[in-house]
Order: C-alpha cells, then sequence, then structure tokens
C-alpha cells in the first residue's frame, strides 16, 4: 500500500520542518474550523473520521466536544502523523484514538481501524490539497453511517474580498500547493444526489471558507 501513495513524499517535504509551528500560524487564515466542528454533533457514543488529520488539532478539539466518541485520523504524511500522535497523547485522548497512515483516495477503513462506516467524518482545508478530491469526497460518503455526515471545511471562492487581496491569496495559497475548489458545493450537491444523500452549503467570511455537509438518510 506504500508504494501507491505518490502525494505523500511531497507532503513530507512541505510539512517535515512546518508541522512544527503549523497550528500557531494557520489559526490566523484557516478560518472556519471551529464552527465545523460544533456543527458535527454526532451520537453520543458515536464515531469521528477525519480525513487529512495533519497535526491532530482539530481531533483533539472534537475529542474534547464530545468526550464519548471513538476518534479516527488518517493523513499521508509520516511527519504530520508523528506530531499528531505526541498532540493526542499530550491531550490524554491516545486511548480513543487511532491513527493510520493512508491515502485518501484510496483506503479501507475496515483493514486500518476494524471498522468501515463512522457517524461523522470531516475534511479539513485539505480538499484543495488533494488532487483527486471529487473522488475523496464520494468515496467518504460511502463509509458514512445511516444517518452520518460529511462536513468539509476549505477556502471558498473569495469573491467578495477586495480584487487585490484575493488575487494576492491565491498566489499566495499557490507557492504551498493550495487550489481552491470554487465548485465544492456544485460537486456536494452532485455526489449528495447520487448517492441519496442530502447537502448544505454554508459561506463564511465574505466567502473566504466555505462549510459544505452531505448527509445520509436514515
Amino acid at each position: 500500500m506504500l508504494a501507491k501513495i505518490e502525494h505523500g513524499p511531497l507532503m513530507d517535504r512541505v510539512y517535515r520542518h512546518q508541522r512544527h509551528f503549523y497550528d500557531a500560524t494557520r489559526k490566523y487564515y484557516l478560518l472556519g474550523r471551529d464552527p465545523m466542528i460544533a456543527g458535527l454533533h454526532p451520537p453520543g457514543n458515536g464515531s469521528i473520521l477525519e480525513i487529512g488529520c495533519g497535526t491532530g488539532r482539530n481531533l483533539v478539539l472534537a475529542g474534547e466536544a464530545y468526550p464519548k466518541t471513538s476518534l479516527y485520523g488518517i493523513d499521508i504524511s509520516h511527519e504530520m502523523l508523528a506530531t499528531a500522535t505526541q498532540k493526542i497523547a499530550a491531550a490524554g485522548l491516545d486511548e480513543r484514538t487511532h491513527l493510520a497512515y493512508a491515502d485518501a483516495a484510496d483506503f479501507d477503513p475496515q483493514a486500518l481501524f476494524g471498522r468501515r462506516e463512522f457517524d461523522r467524518i470531516f475534511i479539513s482545508y485539505a480538499v484543495s490539497m488533494i488532487p483527486q478530491w471529487q473522488e475523496v469526497i464520494r468515496e467518504a460518503v460511502t463509509h458514512l453511517t445511516p444517518g452520518g455526515a460529511l462536513h468539509i471545511v476549505d477556502f471558498g471562492d473569495l469573491k467578495d474580498l477586495p480584487g487585490f487581496t484575493r488575487t494576492a491569496l491565491y498566489k499566495w495559497l499557490e507557492w504551498y500547493h493550495v487550489t481552491p475548489r470554487n465548485n465544492l458545493f456544485d460537486v456536494a450537491d452532485t455526489i449528495a444526489a447520487q448517492g441519496g444523500c442530502s447537502s448544505e452549503a454554508r459561506r463564511l467570511y465574505r466567502g473566504f471558507a466555505w462549510i459544505s455537509v452531505v448527509r445520509r438518510k436514515k
């Protein structure tokens, strides 16, 4: 399985050093993460999977917000997983948290975690970095329990920001291999309809951040 992951070495190079100060800097512009976590509302003893768990920052917050849930995370970067493991242990959540190295576009949760479905799955600022992001969303929906929901937060279309700011931000994101998915809501609507699910869209901060929710019927 490791040989199939080609995007991983790139992410390791990008985050080998950044992972040590990633959370301290990203809090100023990875907006919408906390509202997304606050909106998860999993069942009391439910399960939460983060695709692209990075440093583990979001899993820690989810674990604190929903203290009876089981937590799961996958990432394609060994470097990020190393930091996530440390952060989760420091928060005292390691006994109910399970991490694994995997490609979001092609992973088997049954093989990784011994379960196929999750009550909540979320993806935080990762679809803008995953080349096969549409396949990732489509695959994630198949791993929802009945009544489960996929929550995605990422950069929006930025259309309500000043033109100069929008142009500068796009260029800056390009340096970090980030591509905002301006058709995220349309893709989510299509995938939801194809899977008999419902979809919701929420725009934050003048289009800087978008939250998309695909909810499977009970």
